[in-house]
């Protein structure tokens, strides 16, 4: 690099991965950094359950990106407010919607979205996806609009409202949970006759959680089974209208309305790429976390796929998203010095299943922790994570009103 002459990163995602990389790499006065995203805002989906459920509103569960980008005291972040389309990487190009922007390095941090499956009728055109902030607001309010839609019927008919999860992943399980004790609570202090909400949550394995720790599976299973989840096991959705949902066993479930929970892929954008990727469409990396092609090039978060060292993937969590983020800002560091690249070691540091108001299952650093102080445990951390962030914000803020 010549004398004064800045690195140009580009950061394409303002996710767990995305935001943790912009902050090691901003330590750097040498980098000059550009953080990319259609939204102006970062989405804490680890708290959508709440946001569901009314205990946190979307102000709560986002961080503004203009304000935290001008907080690094070196001045040398920028974020714009971009839709990416495509990369030129022959010529180190990221191109949007309006422009071309040149880059030294470049970190693809785009996240993952719902899948809706266009083998499932009606699936696209009835459900409710929460990986997006918009959409996981507007099922918010209809589920809302709904428990009122109940109780202003109210009288000697009692009409229960029905809900239909389709996927018992992580977050169909928490939402679940939250909506259910959401409701049991909503209904008993409100003294209302009708008290009833079902809950139906269709699960295509053998069991919720599947691939998870068999004692957090049965803390969970139980959990749910206590708060009057229905668990469907071994069943797909196949086809949905605006009022019922038919399950592979041919059983027909009349719902008000459905959540998607039941697949992920990745962001748009990452369709657009020239790179390698794999039979599901994510991109395929080394273990430094660059991409197969291009060594100024890292693909990080929810867009790709990480293995442990057996070969088992890592589930697509904030914490291996935070972890990735990290080990790329290192290996850019390392490759701007000459030196050796790190691999990835990355594992699972714990997870935290929130299961409705005041409970949680956790294993974390392979110690079981259940019931409210697991829930402390998940709640603390996320108020850390998102003071964290707060504070930096401020800092953005005031230098912008200051200028």
């Amino acid at each position: 690099m010549k004398e004064n002459q800045k690195h140009k990163i580009i950061v394409i995602g303002g996710g767990y991965a995305g935001i943790q990389t912009v902050k090691n790499l901003a330590k750097n006065p040498e980098n000059e950094i550009i953080l990319l995203d259609k939204n102006p805002y970062h989405y804490m989906q680890t708290e959508v359950y709440d946001l569901i459920a009314n205990e946190e509103d979307f102000a709560q569960i986002t961080l503004d990106l203009f304000t935290y980008c001008s907080g690094f005291k070196n001045s040398n972040v920028s974020f714009c407010k971009r839709e990416v389309i495509n990369v030129d990487f022959k010529n180190n190009k990221v191109i949007t919607t309006t422009d071309r922007l040149s880059y030294d390095y470049l970190v693809i941090a785009v996240g993952s979205r719902t899948k809706f499956a266009t083998n499932v009728e009606g699936l696209r055109e009835y459900a409710y996806g929460i990986k997006a902030l918009h959409r996981a607001m507007y099922f918010k309010q209809k589920f809302e609009m709904s428990l009122f839609k109940k109780v202003d019927e109210g009288g000697a008919t009692c009409i229960p409202l029905s809900i239909v999860i389709a996927g018992a992943g992580l977050s169909g399980v928490e939402i679940a949970a939250q909506m259910a004790s959401f409701a049991k609570e909503f209904y008993k202090q409100n003294h209302f006759i009708c008290r009833k909400l079902n809950i139906i949550l269709v699960n295509a394995a053998e069991h919720i959680l599947f691939g998870m720790d068999k004692h957090l599976v049965d803390k969970s299973t139980k959990r749910l089974l206590d708060l009057e989840v229905v668990i469907k096991n071994k069943q797909k959705v196949v086809a949905l209208t605006k009022t019922s949902v038919t399950l592979s066993s041919g059983e027909k479930v009349f719902m008000d309305f459905m959540i998607f929970a039941g697949g992920i892929e990745p962001n748009g954008v990452v369709f657009n790429l020239k790179l390698e990727k794999n039979e599901r469409g994510y991109i395929q990396t080394k273990p430094t976390l660059q991409t197969l092609e291009y060594k100024n090039v890292y693909a990080i978060g929810d867009c790709t796929t990480l293995r442990d060292k057996d070969e088992n993937i890592l589930a697509p969590t904030a914490d291996i998203a935070e972890q990735m983020g990290e080990l790329c800002s290192k290996n850019i560091k390392c490759d701007q010095k000459g030196q050796k690249l790190q691999e990835h070691k990355i594992r699972s540091r714990g997870i935290l299943i929130a299961l409705g108001r005041r409970y949680a299952t956790a294993k974390v650093f392979g110690i079981y922790i259940n019931g409210y102080f697991a829930y402390i445990m998940k709640k603390m951390i996320e108020r850390v994570y998102s003071k964290r962030l707060d504070i930096h914000s401020c800092i953005g803020c005031k230098k912008i009103f200051d200028e």
